[in-house]
């Protein structure tokens, strides 16, 4: 699992033991630099002090103590060795005046030599010393950091610590909320870095709160406009059992299967309405033919309209009009439409349905004449001869459990909040105007379909208003 604590401990404790390595490095090649042209200086001061010193006498004075780390070495002016102060040391040969570093079987030296009166005069030192020097310089001046790291990743841990702490306090805010506690958390106290969470989970609570509340209103809105029905169910059963004759009986389970047709219908209706809700389980989306749709929605309620008189048919039909949805939730939302047409449609009315492409030339044809084959934005139309719905009201409409007063057509006034709730989830957009021949029509614009999508084979054609012919 991963921790931004540990990932922030880790990483700032090693690189701060890379910087410190980087430091000692850097460190002991100064005290290394420092000490060569100390001791470089220290080398010529002893050969110019070393100038008038007389060689060719006694010169147990000048043969120095064994535990030096300087070697000194005279030669005259036929090159003999005067003076060797170390004899079993390996001095190199000098080949030239000044400062050089010279390789021998004991390992590396760092020279100077001088000529003065006709000797020379070398003084010797090995680089081991410097090397072992300028280590024991860099160790001292490092080793207070060293010893300060346990207290340097004791700061580390409770600075990174005391940084996350508004996230430890945001998760353990989180993490205590209930199903009732939807207030947003307060954005004061929160770290700059932390403000979009916060902001994204205040808006998820948003609309938690926003879901939450829908579904109490839809359980309270549909217990109450199931009440009313439930009952006069129990009433019309009642009116079955006293029934005293079979005129009498008959006529009460005709009121019965009335009522129950009813209840079945608000029940259906509230399904749907449900199935459309956020959240609930989504087929994914595939190229509809609105053709095809309008065909089975047209047939399947062909006997509802001839039962009531209603010229019912297909007024445009165009193969090519396609849209990406869900066929099943788009032929809920036609088949709402037609239902309340043909219901609030006077008998011997006309209601007509189709389908066509912006700005298709064949738009306007019927499904004989029409020509599929473009992909634009495609619309579904219905329209009928009644009475329509004003202006003022047409927004209202789409609220769920509406219904209009002074109507003789009974619903469970869903059927228009289940036509909106499809036709946002498929970014449509539904518009109410009244009909040519007066009464209301209904248009659903669709988005454009995607152009890799290849649209389905078209339907069979329909006959213009014959389905519903008596």
């Amino acid at each position: 699992m991963n921790s931004i604590r540990r990932q922030l401990l880790y990483s700032l404790i090693g690189a701060m033991s890379l910087v410190m390595l980087i430091g000692a490095w850097a460190t002991y090649r100064a005290a290394r630099e420092e000490i060569n042209a100390l001791f470089d200086y220290q080398l010529e001061q002893i050969a110019f002090a070393l100038r008038n010193q007389t060689f060719q006498g006694s010169t147990e004075a000048l043969a120095g103590d064994l535990d030096l780390d300087f070697v000194i070495r005279v030669w005259d002016r036929d090159g003999l060795s005067v003076y060797y102060s170390r004899p079993h040391r390996a001095l190199p040969d000098i080949a030239r005046l000044g400062y050089a570093t010279e390789k021998t079987s004991e390992g590396e030296w760092r020279t100077y030599a001088l000529q003065y009166r006709g000797e020379t005069i070398a003084v010797a030192q090995p680089m081991s010393v410097r090397a072992r020097l300028a280590t024991a310089a860099a160790v001292r001046t490092l080793t207070p950091f060293i010893a300060l790291l346990p207290l340097l990743a004791l700061l580390v841990w409770l600075v990174v610590g005391r940084a996350l702490r508004p996230l430890t306090d945001l998760a353990r805010s989180v993490s205590t909320r209930t199903a009732e506690a939807l207030t947003p958390f307060g954005e004061e106290d929160v770290p700059e870095e932390a403000q979009p969470l916060v902001r994204s989970l205040n808006a998820l609570l948003a609309r938690l709160r926003t879901a939450i509340q829908t579904q109490r209103q839809f359980i309270a809105d549909a217990a109450h406009e199931l009440r009313t029905p439930l009952t006069a169910l129990l009433l019309q059963t009642q009116l079955v059992e006293r029934a005293s004759g079979e005129a009498e009986r008959s006529a009460a389970l005709r009121d019965l299967k009335g009522g129950l047709e009813r209840a079945i219908h608000a029940v259906q209706q509230l399904l749907a309405l449900a199935r459309q809700e956020p959240g609930a389980a989504e087929r994914p989306f595939a190229i509809v033919s609105l053709a095809g749709l309008i065909a089975q929605s047209v047939a399947d309620h062909a006997a509802l309209a001839a039962a009531r008189r209603i010229d019912l048919g297909v007024a445009a039909s165009a193969p090519g009009a396609c849209v990406a949805g869900d066929a099943d939730a788009l032929r809920t939302l036609l088949d709402n439409l037609i239902d309340n047409a043909v219901r609030y449609t006077p008998e011997g009315g006309r209601v007509d349905v189709g389908c066509g492409v912006a700005g298709d030339a064949t738009a306007g044809k019927t499904g004989d004449q029409a020509d599929g084959g473009t992909t634009g934005r495609a619309w579904l139309e219905v329209s009928d001869s009644g009475p329509g719905i004003p202006p003022a009201e047409r927004e209202q409409v789409f609220a769920r459990f509406y219904r209009r007063g002074g109507e003789e057509a009974s619903g469970s006034g869903l059927g228009l909040a289940i036509v909106r709730s499809i036709a946002q989830r498929h970014r449509a957009a539904v518009r109410l105007d009244d009909a040519p021949g007066g009464g209301l029509r209904v248009r659903i614009d669709f988005p454009a379909p995607p152009r890799d999508e290849t649209p389905p084979a078209p339907p069979t054609p329909v006959d213009v208003h014959t389905l519903s012919q008596p």
